[in-house]
């Protein structure tokens, strides 16, 4: 078939390389080439990353940068305690991007119209993240703002592993992701809207030098949410349809997952979908935790259930997040 490929992020990337052998594939990316960058911190767990790259032939150990040891955590309580990582790195995202995308026509720059594409294309896979620009927009959409600093450091780095500053209520979080040496990824994503605020507050104490700045939303609405998924030749893949992970803010492997998925079920949309809702299902519960922390309607009693639901799917899949889970720092979020 021929595809069409609109967004040239982490879904649509991957899904050049895994379609690239059996069909005609040709990429869309609306940023031009020398200003395509990644626009969010290059965190990710490496086993599941291993196993996901390996379908495309590609050895994502050489895109390693940086692998997790510790990850300090401080409540906004002054609460602080740690947690063990076993596989949280960060890595290289646009060199794997770049790599991904080798032996593919990719036209930068340029967002074409849907009837132009619909009449040279079998199918277009949206992959344009939040913005979903192919597909019917949301009746109700949910979001979270986030700003970032890409920084360089001339002596000591702040921290020599991850930590992260989760906001009262659940709002959003502050992140420090280690680039190396001298190099790391701070920045915040907060519901309330004081992301740059914190993030310059940190960069004030710790100095540093600014060498980029990127900021964009990132949806928290969750696939039961974000539905249709597919609208004539149109089918959404990644962000687009809500594979972020609402607890975390971290859609890299589930979007990911969401392009194996499609191309499982390549050509039977509603195959897709059923499978994408079943994959994604405890999405939908750890978004109805998360949103009410942010209402102020939380209540253990009411959520617990949930929060149990949440915990055994964390616990059960420690290797994929790549960090210890234990209730103890769940119960500590939740009560923050």
């Amino acid at each position: 078939m021929k595809i069409a490929v609109c967004g040239i992020g982490v879904a649509g990337s991957y899904l050049l390389s895994r379609l690239k052998h059996d069909h005609e594939v040709v990429g869309f990316e609306r940023m031009p080439e020398e200003r395509h960058d990644s626009i969010c911190a290059w965190g990710t767990c490496r086993p599941r990353m291993e196993e996901l790259c390996a379908k495309s032939g590609v050895d994502f150990n050489k895109y390693v940068i940086h692998d997790g040891k510790n990850m300090y955590v401080e409540m906004n309580n002054n609460e602080k305690f740690n947690i063990g990582l076993h596989g949280l790195c960060t890595y290289d995202k646009i060199r794997l991007i770049k790599d991904f995308t080798k032996g593919c026509k990719v036209n930068y720059g340029t967002s074409p119209k849907l009837e132009d594409l619909e009449a040279e294309f079998d199918i277009i896979v949206d992959c344009t993240g939040f913005h979903r620009v192919y597909l019917p927009k949301l009746e109700k959409d949910f979001f979270l703002p986030t700003y970032e600093y890409k920084v360089e450091y001339e002596g000591k780095v702040p921290y020599d592993d991850f930590f992260i500053k989760p906001f009262a209520n659940m709002t959003g979080y502050f992140w420090y992701f280690p680039l190396g040496d001298k190099l790391a990824h701070i920045g915040a994503g907060d519901y309330m809207k004081k992301h740059i605020e914190e993030t310059d507050k940190f960069l004030k104490e710790y100095g540093g030098k600014v060498i980029k700045t990127v900021g964009r939303p990132i949806r928290l609405a969750t696939p039961n949410l974000c539905k249709p998924f597919y609208k004539g030749k149109v089918v959404g893949v990644g962000e687009s349809i809500g594979t972020v992970y609402p607890l975390l803010g971290e859609g890299i492997i589930p979007s990911m997952e969401c392009a194996d998925i499609f191309v499982r079920n390549l050509g039977n949309n509603e195959k897709y979908e059923k499978e994408v809702m079943e994959h994604f299902k405890i999405y939908g519960k750890v978004f109805n935790f998360v949103r009410s922390k942010l209402s102020k309607d939380f209540s253990l009693l009411k959520q617990l259930g949930d929060m149990l639901s949440i915990f055994r799917y964390m616990k059960k899949n420690e290797a994929r997040f790549g960090m210890e889970i234990h209730m103890r720092d769940l119960m500590k979020v939740a009560k923050a």
